[in-house]
């Protein structure tokens, strides 16, 4: 049975959703009657047994469940429990007995917000009651969720240090600027990489990766690959061979999970003014120039772990102007809506963003392309976005 009231409601309050479970009809009659006494816009569902009850809880957002402590099925802290299970952030007020001294006391111990003794209900109590045990409850709600968030952030800021660690430059004058993204507002990064590194030989080399999959799995063999990159890099490994290692890595961290992931890597040498591309079934990356930003032809290799031994990559080489830019992305920058249709933004999309934005620092630049994508696709395609530019002026 459901029940609603609006009669001279108090200024401000809402209408409070309450879900009474009590076997007596009486009782439940009485306290029908103390809520329309009370003033107070609501919303009232009886149920009999907390059986009955459970499918109410699950189904809809409540504002208040006023639960009898002895019911057919359940009793005593057993029903608090119950109910604080199914529902954890909705307010539970009891309803005890005139003989039952401690059970009001033991039953806020088991999560309930407050209780009321029967036959000592008054409206203007049950009124005062409801009002804070629903405020109390709110308010552990956001205190819960400020939590989570919180936790949230340090877990990123954790795992953006392992997957967007500092470049290592030692006399390099290539400008590094980097952003990484979790694909929806609250959410954990996921399996995108990136890193740069100079060598000893002052060539500079820089892969963006992105493992296949979402979620702290993902992340974890982003992070290994990226590692192993560093490593193998500054052991003087390249090209082909350096992204057979990194499959043999793969394989070997994801077992029988059968994860892939795709990255490009590039060898920079600035004295020569070239760029030695390798792409694993990663996007081609795009070249900025005094005459505009275009995709570079660069060759398709196959994505590390997909046909693990079997894949190849063939090296790109490209001549560099003196003063451009490098920008790498993986596929949350340029798989995302076009707007309101169905349409996806793709590589040509980005490059009409990119034309269209002012010139600006790399930094500013790279900030309002994501934030053009982003608004774009307006959260209907969710995955990280991890971009890597390079910038350089070897005429000045």
């Amino acid at each position: 049975m459901t029940l609603s009231s609006t009669a001279a409601p108090v200024a401000a309050d809402p209408t409070y959703r309450i879900l009474l479970i009590e076997d007596d009809a009486a009782d439940a009659l009485l306290v029908e009657e103390l809520l329309y006494d009370t003033g107070l816009s609501f919303e009232l569902t009886t149920r009999t047994t907390l059986a009955a009850a459970r499918d109410e809880l699950a189904a809809r957002t409540l504002d208040c469940v006023l639960l009898d402590l002895h019911l057919p099925d359940i009793s005593g802290t057993e029903a608090v429990a119950a109910v604080r299970s199914i529902a954890p952030h909705t307010a539970v007020i009891v309803l005890t007995g005139l003989s039952e001294k401690q059970a009001g006391a033991e039953a806020m111990t088991a999560g309930a917000q407050d209780y009321l003794v029967k036959g000592r209900v008054e409206a203007e109590l049950l009124h005062r009651t409801l009002r804070y045990a629903v405020y109390r409850s709110e308010t552990e709600r956001a205190a819960a969720q400020a939590q989570k968030a919180r936790l949230r952030a340090e877990e990123n800021a954790r795992l953006e240090r392992r997957l967007l660690p500092p470049p290592i430059l030692d006399t390099s004058a290539v400008t590094v600027t980097s952003r990484y993204l979790p694909g929806s507002e609250g959410a954990l990064l996921g399996g995108d990489f990136l890193d740069v590194v100079e060598g000893d030989d002052g060539l500079l080399h820089a892969v963006v990766g992105d493992v296949s999959g979402h979620g702290p799995d993902a992340a974890a063999v982003g992070v290994c690959l990226r590692i192993a990159w560093r490593s193998l890099v500054l052991g003087g490994h390249q090209g082909s061979e350096l992204l057979r290692l990194m499959e043999r890595v793969l394989v070997a961290e994801c077992g029988t999970d059968m994860l892939f992931a795709t990255c490009t890597i590039i060898t920079l040498d600035q004295k020569a003014g070239t760029a030695t591309l390798h792409l694993a079934g990663h996007h081609r990356p795009l070249l900025t120039t005094a005459e505009g930003t275009r995709e570079i032809p660069a060759t398709h290799g196959t994505a590390l772990g997909l046909v693990p031994d079997l894949g190849t990559w063939t090296a790109t080489v490209v001549d560099l102007p003196p003063v451009g830019a490098l920008t790498i992305y993986t596929d949350g920058l340029s798989e995302g809506h076009h707007g309101p249709g169905r349409e996806r933004l793709g590589v040509q999309g980005l490059l009409r963003l990119m034309h269209a934005l002012p010139p600006n620092d790399p930094a500013a630049h790279l900030d309002h392309l994501i934030n053009e994508a982003r608004a774009l696709n307006a959260a209907r395609h969710t995955d990280d976005v991890a971009v890597l530019r390079l910038d350089w002026n070897t005429g000045a």
